[in-house]
C-alpha cells in the first residue's frame, strides 16, 4: 500500500482514475472534487477569452464613408464618440473628434513616426488635467478624402494607443458639421 506521501506525490503529478481507484473513499471524492474544480475554471476561462474577443470585435468603430457629394459622415461609436481613421504627415491614426479641443492632437509615438519635431514646448489643459506637449505645423492632416495643410499639431496626448489622436477645432473649422443622434458629417465649404 502506498505511503501518506505517495499518494500527495501521484496527486500533484495529476495521477488518473484508475490510480485513484485503490484511494479511501474521502481522499478519492478530493482528488475527483479538485479535478472537477480544474476543469470547471478551464471552462469559464474559455468562455471569457470567447466572449472578450466577440466583444473586442463587436465594439470596434465602424468606417467612415464618403458621399458622392464629398462630404464625409462618420458614425457614432458604441461608446458615443466619434472615430475616424485618418492621417498626419502620411502616418496613420485613429482620431477621435473632439469638439472641446483647439488643436489636432497626437501621441508622442505617432510625432516622432511622422517627423513632427521641434516646436514650442507649452502646457495644455484638458479635462483630465494639465500635461506637457509641444505646438508643432504638420504638413498634412488627412480623413479620408478631407485634408488641410499647415495646422499646429499638439503632441504628447496620451490615448489608449499609440496610434490615437484627437481631430481638434484647428480640422474641423475648415468643414460644414453637423452632428446628428448616430453620425457627424463633415461637408466641404465653397
Amino acid at each position: 500500500m502506498a505511503s501518506d506521501g505517495e499518494d500527495r506525490q501521484r496527486m500533484a503529478r495529476g495521477g488518473g482514475d484508475a490510480e485513484d481507484a485503490h484511494l479511501p473513499g474521502e481522499r478519492r471524492t478530493r482528488a475527483l472534487a479538485r479535478r472537477g474544480m480544474w476543469g470547471i475554471l478551464a471552462f469559464w476561462l474559455a468562455v471569457m477569452g470567447v466572449l472578450y474577443v466577440a466583444m473586442d470585435h463587436y465594439l470596434k468603430p465602424r468606417g467612415a464613408s464618403v458621399t458622392a457629394e464629398g462630404a464625409l459622415v462618420i458614425p457614432r461609436h458604441r461608446d458615443g464618440h466619434f472615430r475616424v481613421a485618418g492621417t498626419v504627415n502620411g502616418q496613420p491614426v485613429m482620431f477621435m473628434v473632439d469638439t472641446g479641443a483647439s488643436l489636432v492632437g497626437v501621441t508622442d509615438a505617432v510625432a516622432r513616426k511622422a517627423g513632427l519635431t521641434g516646436g514650442e514646448v507649452t502646457q495644455f489643459r484638458t479635462a483630465n488635467g494639465t500635461r506637457k506637449g509641444r505646438v508643432v505645423v504638420a504638413d498634412s492632416v488627412t480623413v479620408r478624402s478631407l485634408a488641410v495643410s499647415g495646422l499646429r499639431v499638439g503632441t504628447g496626448y496620451t490615448g489608449d494607443d499609440d496610434e490615437d489622436a484627437l481631430l481638434g477645432q484647428n480640422f474641423l473649422q475648415h468643414f460644414d458639421v453637423e452632428i446628428g443622434r448616430d453620425r457627424m458629417v463633415l461637408r466641404p465649404r465653397g
